[in-house]
């Protein structure tokens, strides 16, 4: 009995399992079917991301509804809408602050790093050094004004805010939040990040 000959892996395989020899840029995330949700490109590499725990998506609840609440009229907030930086970079953070003008309709896939306010990432255990490290790094040298980082302190969160340092193009902390997230900058903002407690 002769075994039947194996499917070559580019007719089974999807086109992004294959990256081109300079790695994927921005444009084809829009363009590659049957990519998983929430694929961001970093360093010119698809990231995938594992299912999210509770914990993430209380935050953002919290988030979202305190950000939105208190946004000026100018800016509008969005969660988990990748962000093109550059041509090998599209993250795609947990939250986003972006000018209104760039808001351009149900259609829309990604937002300019020029157009973003402040980006949020609530760190997770498969993403630890990426939201740590690398995009952070990526958020500022695209020049983005305010990053905050939401860690997980035995189910609550405590946020670490930043704001760029126009000079060295890095960011510095401007504090550290635990039970109240109260702030005035990118704008007033008291979020009662307890409220986990209730959700």
């Amino acid at each position: 009995m002769t075994a039947a000959p194996l499917p070559d892996a580019a007719e089974t395989l999807p086109a992004w399992a294959f990256p081109p020899p300079d790695g994927f840029v921005a444009d084809d995330l829009d363009r590659l079917t049957a990519l998983p949700p929430h694929t961001e490109l970093i360093d010119g590499s698809l990231v995938f991301v594992s299912p999210q725990a509770a914990f993430h998506t209380l935050v953002m609840d919290i988030l979202v509804n305190g950000l939105r609440r208190t946004a000026p009229k100018d800016l509008r907030v969005r969660r988990e809408m990748s962000v093109i930086l550059a041509q090998r970079q599209r993250p795609e953070p947990d939250l986003v602050v972006v000018n209104a003008a760039s808001v351009i309709g149900a259609d829309q896939t990604a937002h300019k790093g020029a157009d973003i306010t402040l980006a949020v990432e609530v760190v997770s255990a498969d993403s630890e050094v990426r939201d740590r490290e690398r995009k952070p790094q990526l958020y500022a040298k695209a020049g983005i004004p305010h990053f905050w980082r939401v860690e997980n302190d035995s189910g609550r969160p405590i946020v670490y805010t930043y704001e760029l340092d126009p000079a060295t193009q890095s960011y510095v902390p401007t504090g550290i939040h635990h039970e109240r997230l109260k702030t005035t900058v990118p704008f007033d903002i008291d979020i009662d990040l307890t409220e986990i407690d209730r959700l």
